[in-house]
């Protein structure tokens, strides 16, 4: 378990820095955004498939139809709507209405077995909740903005939270009734089928959205583009895929989804020290009620330690 907790974290670590990328290209649109990083994952995982040729022979239609479904809601489409509220809502309260995912996972998978009852996790994901509620409460209420984009910021948001819930738990679950595939093959499979897919999106927005793909911007600021999906590609998507499917795969689905949690706390920390400034008491409130609930979940899906019987002569 704590093997698994490591490779979450790490994940999460990775992913907090993806969620920077939108506030340091703002010109660029989503749309744009996307497509590149996951078409740089597709080559990149294509790559890695060539070696591993012969066992990627064992997949099935079934497979390839989850893979697909993975890749398309789970990758692109939780991206395009992250990257939009972001953009529209700043880091912050975008990285923490989708940090809600603790909750939403956890209710979605609380049937799967291994996982602890419901009853058991209400303290934690109380605390979770009550962090949520601190941190936007103190961005949305002193955040200047026009209303329209803040609402339409939050509709993006809330579409990649119910994105990654159904990814996350569908990819869980998968992973652990698929014998005939590890973690690392199940995600060069997925980068494949992501890359695969942004093709399709690429020519689709050629065809009738061509201003999507049009930026007007210096070159100084299309070599950070183009460094920054890259950095999405390998960071970002391959490794923090290849290190979140590890986890997935030893641990109980209702741990998983509490420490989905890190990837919001290291998106804050970027946060602070790209504004060079340290967090507010409500912000200060929401990190220590958060990093809380996850440590009490923790210690909730610890095994009983057996009570020692005496033994008589």
């Amino acid at each position: 378990m704590k093997r698994g907790v490591m490779y979450a974290g790490l994940a999460g670590a990775l992913w907090g820095m993806v969620l920077m990328v939108p506030e340091l290209l703002p010109e660029f649109n989503p749309m744009l955004l996307t497509s590149v990083r996951y078409l740089m994952v597709g080559v990149i995982s294509l790559l890695l498939a060539l070696p591993m040729a012969r066992q990627l022979r064992r997949l099935t239609l079934a497979d390839a139809w989850m893979l697909l479904r993975l890749a398309v809601i789970g990758n692109l489409a939780y991206f395009i709507c992250l990257v939009a509220a972001i953009q529209r809502l700043g880091v912050a309260p975008a990285s923490l209405i989708v940090g809600v995912l603790p909750l939403t996972i956890t209710l979605y998978g609380r049937n799967d077995s291994g996982s602890v009852p419901l009853a058991r996790l209400v303290g934690p994901l109380a605390l979770i909740l009550g962090g949520m509620l601190c941190i936007n409460l103190e961005t949305f209420a002193f955040a200047p903005g026009d209303l329209g984009d803040k609402l339409m910021g939050l509709f993006y948001a809330l579409a990649a939270l119910a994105c990654w819930t159904w990814y996350a738990v569908q990819n869980s679950r998968y992973l652990k009734q698929c014998g005939h595939f590890d973690s690392h093959q199940w995600s060069v499979l997925c980068g494949v089928l992501t890359g695969l897919a942004s093709v399709v999106l690429v020519a689709v927005l050629a065809l009738w959205q061509p201003q999507q793909l049009q930026v007007e911007a210096p070159a100084s600021r299309w070599w950070l583009f183009w460094l920054a999906s890259l950095g999405c590609a390998v960071l970002g998507s391959w490794l923090a895929m290849a290190l979140w499917n590890a986890a997935s795969k030893r641990l109980p689905l209702t741990l998983s989804g509490q420490l989905i949690v890190f990837e919001t706390l290291f998106a804050l920390l970027y946060a602070f020290l790209w504004r060079q400034s340290g967090p507010s008491l409500l912000e200060a409130a929401a990190i220590v009620l958060v990093i809380g609930g996850v440590l009490w979940s923790m210690h909730q899906h610890e095994p009983p330690k057996e009570l020692a019987k005496p033994v008589h002569s």
